[in-house]
């Protein structure tokens, strides 16, 4: 098997949105399947070439690629009705998506009781409240561990679908009603709904585990696309702030049933500055004038939601966890454009903690936000790079910002970005 064609993963390096749509979107050529592993429709790709310009949620970049095969897999917890306008929304601007989408059976259902009790913990929380979508996506998955969730293969079994609709409901409705003072849900009409899903979706329904492993044993080039990112992973990330799956390496064996030794290469998508949505721990958040030119000039609002995105300079403790939690053997460096206007540009080295230095996010500092940010200075390079596919091409401060991040992380900056377009790219 040549380089081309090893498996990848490619996943988010920081708290996401960092452009893994156009990185995923970008490298599809050398792969045959694209395979989510994680996340619901909570995760927001944007995907612009030439003059289009296309938002995904739940299906994978891939699906602009008509010959590869995408796969939603079991690690994921998928609204059918959200992924029913999804697919007519991309085909009625002339994307094919025929036997190229796949679901898995293992995967998790998204009922509209999840979305109201996400909400209303969110309102009740106040001051408290985490930041989510409102989609559902954490109740989906508190009820998958719990051992009582709705999974895709349930929705072709009508005794089973009905079952677990009538428990779920007997079981939430009292505490939308009793302790959030929200509507409750007739399961029923729940049902009705759900079994109109279920046969739109049938064609589509596999076991995702048995599909990916015949592919990789086929010889296919399989590449993992990430929702989310490594810093918002349940286990690795600013708890609580952060999704309910795992979003790093880790999360792909999983999420797709893929035994390690397949995935041969890892890419982390990273911005050459910092964003995050939502509450939590954030040490090189800028609440000034170069925070706000960052949002503007990055058009920092979320894919999924429209919110203001926070921004600050580029972290390196949170990039060097992300290196050693997913065992990175590249980074693809987004939005280096973004930069262009700046005279100086500042770059976050390590935490003073309590008097102790960092080179790492300490998860322990995180409830208190004690961590001080120490930062190293860069002159900016004040022309525009946009458009710009060599490195060479590039002013000598943009190279000497790059190589700085490659020398503080380990990790070659293999693909740089010089604009939101697939063609805008430097790929080294």
């Amino acid at each position: 098997m040549s380089d081309v064609k090893k498996n990848l993963a490619v996943i988010g390096a920081q708290w996401g949105d960092e452009g893994k749509g156009k990185i995923v979107d970008l490298l599809c050529e050398d792969f045959d399947v694209v395979a989510r592993y994680q996340g619901g429709h909570n995760a927001g790709h944007t995907v612009k070439f030439g003059d289009k310009h296309y938002t995904l949620k739940l299906i994978p970049s891939g699906i602009f690629h008509r010959d590869k095969l995408c796969i939603l897999g079991n690690g994921m917890v998928i609204d059918p009705q959200a992924l029913l306008e999804e697919i007519a929304t991309l085909q009625s601007v002339g994307v094919v998506i025929e036997e190229n989408l796949k679901i898995s059976d293992s995967a998790h259902v998204i009922l509209p009781y999840h979305k109201a009790l996400d909400l209303a913990r969110e309102e009740a929380a106040g001051e408290g409240k985490i930041g989510t979508t409102g989609r559902g996506i954490g109740p989906a998955y508190e009820t998958k561990v719990s051992r009582y969730g709705i999974r895709v293969a349930d929705l072709l079994d009508r005794d089973v679908l009905r079952e677990k609709i009538e428990f779920a409901c007997a079981e939430k409705n009292p505490v939308l009603a009793g302790v959030y003072h929200k509507e409750t849900f007739d399961p029923a009409k729940l049902y009705e709904a759900y079994l109109g899903y279920a046969e739109q979706l049938a064609p589509r329904i596999t076991s995702g585990t048995v599909l990916i492993n015949e592919q990789i044993r086929a010889g296919k080039a399989i590449m993992f696309e990430g929702a989310q990112a490594t810093m918002l992973d349940i286990d690795h990330g600013t708890y609580p702030f952060v999704t309910s799956s795992n979003c790093t390496v880790g999360g792909i064996c999983t999420g797709l049933g893929v035994a390690p030794k397949h995935i041969h290469r890892v890419y982390g998508v990273a911005k050459a500055y910092t964003t995050r949505v939502g509450g939590g721990a954030f040490p090189t958040e800028l609440i000034d004038a170069h925070g706000e030119h960052l949002r503007k000039r990055g058009n920092e609002f979320g894919t999924v939601t429209g919110r203001s995105r926070r921004t600050g300079w580029l972290d390196l403790p949170v990039l060097r966890t992300a290196a050693m939690l997913n065992g990175l053997d590249a980074i693809a460096l987004t939005k280096l454009d973004v930069l262009d206007e700046f005279d100086e540009i500042q770059v976050c080295t390590g935490y003073n903690v309590r008097g102790e230095r960092w080179k790492t996010f300490p998860a322990f500092a995180v409830a208190h936000h004690d961590y001080k940010p120490e930062y190293r200075t860069f002159k900016g390079w004040q022309t525009s790079i946009v458009g710009i596919t060599e490195f060479d091409a590039l002013p000598q401060n943009a190279k000497d910002y790059i190589r700085f991040v490659e020398d503080e992380t380990g990790c070659p900056a293999s693909i740089i970005s010089t604009g939101p377009r697939r063609e805008e790219t430097i790929v080294r």
